[in-house]
């Protein structure tokens, strides 16, 4: 019995030490004295074993033992197998910061760190423009004009949008800008999102493109140029990155630039010559500057010793010779504006390359610094704006879509769906609008652009599914009333374009955080490429130590042991602490994948792919959590908090029984099962209760659905006509207009109603007759069906209308 006492003993004194990363030394002290203990009092065998422990720690866990015989033959095997990174790697890995990400790496996320994280809301001035300016922009959109009519924005839009310095969000005062927030770009960019043409114009320039590059890069006198033209819409940028053989790998430049002379009105100019072929360039059809990034060569060495002077990156007036400019593509489903541009033999001066001569060769750096935020801001803040757009109008539709007596909001079929969409706005507005004030507060999130990016353009892609669903035929019927199916057809745009959705889950979330987000990786790397055995020892033994935290973190918190405090309500704290289980789970798995298959993880996309999913859901679901923590709770929310936190949570577990299916190795695999999840899963799908309470709530006018739909376009003020607006105020009256609707259909169904009063408005008027409803109530109702009815028409068109060229229209039933 006593022998069984000090094995558990030393495990259990073995397992603190390991979740506190304590070190050899107190690892050292348990072996030791449980191992005398055992030796002395109980089992010689135990005893033994223990001491002979204790005596392999100290050789290969002290410091100033191991460096004289293990860790310099571990740094020679680390030299051989450790991947190499490529100099652009390098440069896209050091690009952009590590915050609350690299917290989910270490297996003990620290909350504070997260909510250190203050979100001091707009400013008077950032609420305004919201308020008004984006109110005006939203009321001028109409999605069957922008597409079908205009392929473009209205004129007065156009000028309204230059007016109001919608193009300079992100310039400073100081240049004539705006000087927005992220939080308030995201924002602006969530409620003109009403129209995905109307986001993208709005929101290219504000994102990766010259105005950033210029505040970041550029010389003086370029910001002092270009910056107040940019802002007051003088001039309409563009930036040419991909093209016919360059699209997710930017890097595989075919443009070219050469260092040259030429003359020029008989004086001789240094310069470049530039040849290229760009293709999706937003804004290229109507751009009057040009941002450009090509291959540099220097062969004549006018510049100096290196021929090769790497990307480089210029900006170039639209009417410079030689330059091909003003087709456009026809993107699917949106007629925003994006075309190729071609450069043949076109002469610059050195002064057009962005930031001046000494930045030659730094473009790839200056890019990918840029995209970490602006991949942040842009395509998820549409398709949050989308996603909450999509759910007001398909909340309200399902409501006072009738069939069978009853709203199909009260179907079962209808609300799964609709809660599903319900979450999922949820869970993207708190994600990007968290995200975006990390930015306020001086980060560079590059790993979280990629997971929000990413995710909240396939929830959007979900969402915008759902809804077409749930409106049927209204919204497979396209003209001036189909509010969705347009936005729809454009889904693909916002999966494939700042890095497809593919290459970006398979390749980037985790193959870039593994190296950046680690606490210990890149240190291991710098060691290896000084050449610094000390070093070394240093990170790969606090890595060492990490992996056995995080073993036994996750294996004691998996069993209910030594659950970690966390600084939230009694609704958020369990998946709070889940999550800290999860993530140390997800350090270990991260830890096994790497070390087990080395640099060929590179080429295993799927088991990349499933340990991005894993951080990708900790991540959105510790978003959602700050937000419901700092934020004023509405009547129905925690449902909300429910539903998404335990869908996140579900998909990451998920995702790791399909990382454990698929080590290559199989032993591998169920060791981590049983370490991660030793009492199986604990997260299921959201149950039906919550379903149907969300679902309820949404489809009526409640303050869970205005807390949803807030800084959405939602006036009436006749300017353009607005569904939500619409869908709103017939929700304001609907258990009016309930009651009303049983008092008659019972009376109908009882046979006090003419069996031939079939339509809503005969049922009225048969029941007004009758006495059994008011003259008020009768009038209430027929100005509601004529609502109702308007809500639910489709438009029909001419037989020859979509015909462009009507000499061959066939004529099937002519006279």
């Amino acid at each position: 019995m006593l022998t069984l006492i000090l094995l558990i003993a030393a495990v259990a004194g073995l397992l603190v030490v390991m979740r506190r990363e304590a070190g050899a030394l107190p690892a050292l002290g348990v072996l030791a004295v449980t191992g005398l203990a055992s030796l002395l009092f109980a089992s010689s065998l135990l005893g033994v074993l223990l001491l002979l422990g204790a005596a392999l720690l100290t050789a290969a866990g002290l410091p100033a033992l191991r460096l004289r015989w293990l860790s310099p033959r571990l740094f020679t095997l680390f030299k051989k197998v450790a991947p190499r990174v490529s100099e652009t790697e390098r440069i896209a890995l050091e690009a952009g910061t590590v915050a609350w990400e690299g917290e989910l790496f270490t297996g003990r996320p620290d909350w504070q760190a997260l909510l250190a994280f203050r979100d001091e809301g707009l400013t008077a001035e950032e609420q305004a423009f919201l308020d008004h300016q984006c109110s005006v922009a939203a009321g001028m959109c109409n999605a069957w004009e922008i597409t079908r009519e205009l392929a473009d924005l209205p004129q007065e839009l156009w000028e309204y949008l230059k007016q109001e310095g919608f193009f300079g969000m992100i310039i400073p005062r100081d240049y004539g800008g705006l000087g927005f927030s992220a939080k308030a770009q995201s924002l602006v960019l969530q409620k003109l999102s009403i129209s995905e043409t109307l986001m993208v114009t709005v929101g290219v320039p504000n994102s990766l493109g010259p105005g950033e590059l210029l505040l970041k890069y550029g010389t003086e006198e370029q910001k002092d140029h270009y910056l107040p033209r940019l802002s007051d819409g003088r001039e309409i940028p563009c930036f040419g990155l991909t093209g016919p053989r360059a699209g997710s790998d930017a890097t595989a430049l075919p443009d070219t630039g050469v260092v040259c002379r030429q003359d020029i009105d008989g004086e001789e100019v240094l310069g470049l010559r530039l040849n290229f072929e760009k293709r999706w360039i937003t804004l290229a059809p109507i751009a009057s500057v040009v941002g450009l990034a090509f291959r540099l060569f220097d062969p004549d060495h006018l510049l100096g010793d290196e021929e090769d002077r790497g990307i480089t990156l210029a900006l170039i007036p639209r009417d410079t010779a030689g330059m091909e400019i003003g087709r456009r593509h026809h993107p699917i489903g949106s007629p925003f504006l994006n075309g190729p541009i071609k450069g043949k033999d076109v002469f610059v001066a050195l002064d057009t390359i962005i930031g001046g001569p000494e930045m030659i060769g730094q473009g790839w750096r200056m890019l990918v610094e840029c995209l970490s935020i602006g991949r942040c801001i842009t395509l998820p803040s549409g398709a949050t704006g989308t996603a909450r757009y999509a759910l007001g109008w398909s909340g309200g539709f399902a409501r006072i879509r009738r069939q069978f007596n009853v709203p199909v909001a009260e179907m079962e079929g209808v609300q799964e769906p609709l809660a599903r969409m319900a979450a999922l706005a949820y869970v993207s507005r708190a994600a990007v609008y968290q995200t975006a004030n990390t930015i306020d507060h001086g980060e560079k999130p590059a790993v979280p652009s990629a997971i929000l990016k990413s995710q909240l353009t396939e929830f959007q892609r979900q969402i915008l599914g759902d809804a077409m669903d749930i409106h049927g035929g209204k919204a497979v019927t396209l003209g001036p009333r189909n509010y969705l199916g347009i936005g729809y057809s454009a889904n693909p745009v916002a999966i494939t374009v700042e890095g497809a959705n593919i290459m970006t889950r398979n390749l980037m979330i985790f193959g870039q955080g593994a190296i950046r987000c680690h606490p210990y990786v890149l240190e291991e790397l710098a060691a290896k490429e000084a050449d610094d055995v000390k070093a070394f020892d240093r990170a790969f033994f606090g890595h060492a130590g990490l992996v056995f935290g995080n073993a036994a973190r996750a294996l004691t918190q998996g069993l209910g042991l030594g659950r970690p405090g966390v600084p939230f309500d009694e609704v958020a704290a369990p998946y709070a602490r889940d999550i800290a289980r999860l993530s140390a789970g997800f350090g270990l798995c991260a830890d096994a994948a790497m070390a087990s298959l080395g640099s060929s993880l590179k080429k295993r996309e799927m088991l990349s792919a499933r340990l991005g999913d894993v951080l990708s859901n900790l991540y959105l679901a510790s978003m959602t959590i700050k937000q419901w923590h700092e934020g004023d709770k509405v009547e129905g929310e925690a449902a909300l908090l429910h539903y998404g936190c335990r869908f996140l949570l579900s998909r990451a577990e998920q995702a790791f029984d399909e990382l454990f299916d698929n080590l290559p190795s199989r032993a591998l695999g169920r060791v981590l099962r049983i370490i991660v999840m030793p009492t199986g899963r604990r997260w299921k799908r959201p149950q039906d209760a919550l379903t149907r309470e969300i679902a309820q709530a949404i489809s009526r006018d409640t303050s869970l659905r205005h807390y949803l739909l807030e800084a959405t376009w939602q006036e009436n003020d006749g300017s353009r006509d607005n569904p939500l607006a619409h869908y709103n105020a017939l929700l304001v009256t609907q258990e009016r207009a309930e009651s009303l609707y049983r008092k008659v259909n019972k009376a109908y169904a009882q046979g006090e109603l003419p069996a031939e009063a079939l339509h809503p408005e005969q049922k009225v008027e048969a029941a007004l007759k009758k006495g059994l409803i008011s003259e008020e109530d009768a009038s209430f109702m027929r100005e509601r069906e004529a609502a109702v009815l308007e809500m639910l028409s489709v438009d029909d068109f001419a037989y020859d209308a979509f015909v462009t060229d009507k000499s061959k229209v066939l004529r099937h039933n002519a006279d």
